[in-house]
């Protein structure tokens, strides 16, 4: 004798998922067996647990509908398993019932609004806006909010529907049979792809996906002191998620151009300058660039190659703290290399005249040969 479901749970035949689900959680905490573990109850129990499985499953009440029963012999249900209940026994549902939980894989739809993507933007910069800061304006493409549908992805005048498949569920079941029994298995929904929701008519725009993609420009503030390589984090800055989720973030990704004077090491500037033999020895006031502009610069007589010069608080500006780095100026003295009759004749007579025409060979402490190296090695290791 065929069996009506619906008369076992109770419901009309076009009650909604929700009506088949609190009707059965309704009868699940009266029959259960851990409450009435008398026979009769069982069978009522089970037969409740069917009608369910069949009602709750869109496939099975199709077929049902139809006059097809999956629990009639030959129509791939039937009981079986431990206790008198089948394989097929939906466990996370008598949770929900009892303990208003799930056990198992069913999750619900999944949410539609997902976060966007956060992106990294090359950012490149002259020393000058590393070391005090700047105001800049990047583009840079992203994906936005649809304005056509504000990110519902239907198209307007339109609405997303509950998805037919899986009743809004966003997972479907189904039973199979094993040596063991029914088996019941869920996966997401294939045809709203588990949010549980479906769009008839999607934004033309967007194509249902509640964003669209383009170049955007952004004005962001360069803090001073960042160097080659700093990242600074936008937060809530990146892509629009899908369906109008928030959005990710943006990094950008600082790149300092050469310069042509300067070489930057942490907060220090570096730089070198090229000084003739004469003004060396003799000493000159000359004119040095900085960051801040031009300034004088006093070289004292005697000056060697090799000199650093230091020029305090004309670096760049510290990030993480107050105050800035410093200038260090290297002196490279420039030894002539081709020299006319009479520059030669007077360098020759500023030689004798300071005995240097034929100079001896200095050693300086350290400076010995391989050997002597060697053997102060030897000796320290002793």
């Amino acid at each position: 004798m065929a069996r009506d479901y619906y008369a076992i749970l109770g419901v009309r035949r076009d009650a909604t998922k929700d009506e088949i689900k609190k009707a059965y959680r309704r009868l699940a905490r009266e029959l259960h067996p851990d409450v009435n573990p008398d026979s009769a109850t069982q069978d009522r129990f089970k037969e409740v647990t069917q009608a369910y499985e069949v009602l709750s499953d869109p496939e099975k009440r199709r077929m049902f509908d139809m006059g097809a029963d999956p629990y009639a012999p030959g129509g791939g249900g039937g009981a079986g398993g431990a206790g008198g209940f089948g394989g097929g026994f939906p466990f996370d549902d008598i949770m929900n019932a009892f303990f208003g939980g799930q056990a198992g894989g069913r999750g619900g739809p999944r949410d539609r609004m997902r976060r966007g993507r956060s992106i990294k933007v090359r950012v490149e910069l002259d020393l000058s806006e590393t070391a005090f800061g700047v105001t800049k304006d990047i583009t840079f493409p992203t994906a936005v909010l649809c304005e056509t549908c504000q990110g519902e992805g239907a198209a307007p005048g339109t609405k997303r529907e509950t998805c037919d498949m899986c009743q809004g569920n966003g997972e479907v079941s189904q039973v199979t049979r094993s040596f063991l029994g029914q088996v019941m298995t869920t996966r997401p929904c294939p045809q709203c792809e588990g949010q549980g929701v479906s769009i008839p008519s999607p934004c033309a725009d967007c194509a249902g996906e509640g964003r669209v993609r383009e170049k955007v420009t952004r004005k962001v503030q360069i803090p001073a002191g960042v160097d080659d390589g700093t990242q600074i984090q936008l937060a809530g800055e990146g892509e629009v998620g899908p369906n109008g989720g928030p959005r990710g973030d943006i990094f950008l990704e600082i790149v300092q151009r050469p310069h042509p004077i300067f070489e930057r090491q942490g907060d220090d500037l570096h730089c070198t300058i090229a000084v003739p033999m004469t003004a060396a020895a003799l000493g000159v006031s000359m004119t040095v660039e900085t960051l801040d502009g031009n300034e004088e610069l006093d070289l004292r007589p005697g000056t060697n190659s090799g000199h650093v010069i230091t020029l305090n608080e004309r670096g760049t500006k510290r990030l993480n703290g107050p105050g800035r780095g410093d200038l260090m100026i290297h002196v490279n003295v420039e030894t002539p290399t081709k020299l006319d009759e009479e520059q030669e004749s007077l360098l020759r007579k500023l030689a004798e005249l300071r005995s240097e025409n034929q100079p001896p060979g200095k050693f300086s402490p350290g400076q010995g040969n391989f050997f002597s190296r060697l053997r102060d090695a030897f000796n320290g290791a002793r």
